[in-house]
């Protein structure tokens, strides 16, 4: 008897282990294949994650024996630091006097569309954009498809000033972004040595790898086979001294990221100083409770919306079943919208809510 309560406890851990590493989107591989050995220390307080997983599922996650395994810590004197690329030797992508105004996503991967793993890298991207005064324009998912890659990548680049795509750059036989991007923009595939250098670095104290054959070795450099222009239309940036693998800007616009939560919010984090943004005012957003129906407030927000459209105030709002609604402004003017704000708390018998202004009774 208590050896099957002990099965089933081993059982029930084992299974919450898999539903953890499903939450955040990593598997064992693909960490091993691109974040240093010693990287796998850092403190679960400071790297950034999904809402939805406590800070004790990530804790337990980093600190388990069977994920840490092919992430073997060393000590601190055999850390890997590496340099980051100096901003002040890069100009402005853009053209001189321009900045980032709106932005796009592309999501790339088999695993997001068959509901494998959920996305939370556009959520991220989302407020990320957001904080920086970027307008988000639109976020597309697509499968591990060349033909996708391509037509998404021209069409998204062209029209956007800073487009992001996120997954498709490991070893295996389905990373084919960083392939499919050079021949969208009709360049060369060309080994980046110091990338090289830098993941020969990194890897030096796995004793697993040493023992590679020649394919497997080869599969793993497929990481720093880049598309490469001669005329300034590639930029190799390494934005995080912790980790070897850069972000690749294309035509100036578009940076290609790793598709695991955790190393695109460290890299787009780190990407912050190389980004042309204007220094005008960010978008304020001004967040309101009503316990009201949706109905019967939506005439009052309709025509609210009509007055201040030429401020660049922006209404909106979103309905909890059977609670209430939360009405959210946003605008550049903080004053003017928070003088809206009154009149709206007025109209519609609601609250402010204070905090982060993330709406946690709705869970928007």
């Amino acid at each position: 008897m208590f050896c099957q309560i002990r099965t089933s406890v081993t059982k029930v851990q084992q299974a919450t282990i898999r539903i953890e590493r499903h939450l955040l989107g990593l598997n064992a591989r693909s960490l091993s294949s691109i974040i240093s050995p010693p990287a796998a220390s850092i403190s679960p307080s400071t790297v950034s994650r999904p809402n939805s997983v406590s800070l004790v599922l990530q804790k337990r996650l980093m600190s388990s024996s069977s994920l840490n395994q092919p992430l073997a810590s060393s000590s601190a004197k055999e850390k890997v630091t590496f340099s980051l690329s100096p901003v002040e030797s890069h100009k402005n992508p853009l053209g001189e006097g321009k900045f980032i105004k709106t932005a796009a996503a592309l999501v790339i991967g088999d695993e997001i569309l068959n509901g494998k793993t959920m996305d939370t890298n556009s959520h991220f991207f989302a407020k990320y954009c957001f904080e920086l005064g970027i307008e988000l324009m639109r976020i597309e998912v697509i499968p591990d498809d060349e033909a996708e890659i391509i037509e998404a990548a021209r069409r998204l680049t062209e029209k956007y000033d800073f487009v992001i795509t996120s997954g498709g750059i490991g070893p295996t036989h389905d990373d084919i972004t960083y392939d499919s991007l050079a021949k969208a923009f009709s360049l060369p595939l060309q080994h980046h040595e110091e990338t090289l250098r830098r993941m020969t670095e990194a890897y030096k104290h796995r004793k697993d790898l040493k023992n590679h054959n020649e394919e497997q070795v080869n599969a793993r450099k497929r990481m720093a086979l880049f598309p490469h222009s001669s005329e300034g239309e590639t930029e190799v940036l390494y934005v995080d001294e912790e980790l070897w693998v850069p972000v690749l800007r294309i035509k100036g616009k578009l940076c290609v990221f790793p598709g695991i939560p955790m190393l695109f919010q460290h890299m787009l984090n780190g990407l912050r100083p190389y980004l042309p943004i204007s220094s005008e005012s960010i978008p304020f957003r001004h967040q309101i409770w009503t316990t009201l129906p949706e109905s019967a407030i939506a005439p009052f927000l309709t025509s609210l919306q009509k007055r201040v459209t030429d401020e660049g105030i922006r209404i909106g709002s979103y309905p909890t079943l059977r609670k209430g609604v939360t009405i959210s402004l946003i605008g550049r003017d903080k004053q003017r919208v928070l003088e809206i704000g009154e009149e709206v708390v007025k109209e519609v018998q609601g609250t402010v809510i204070r905090g982060d202004g993330e709406d946690h009774r709705s869970g928007h």
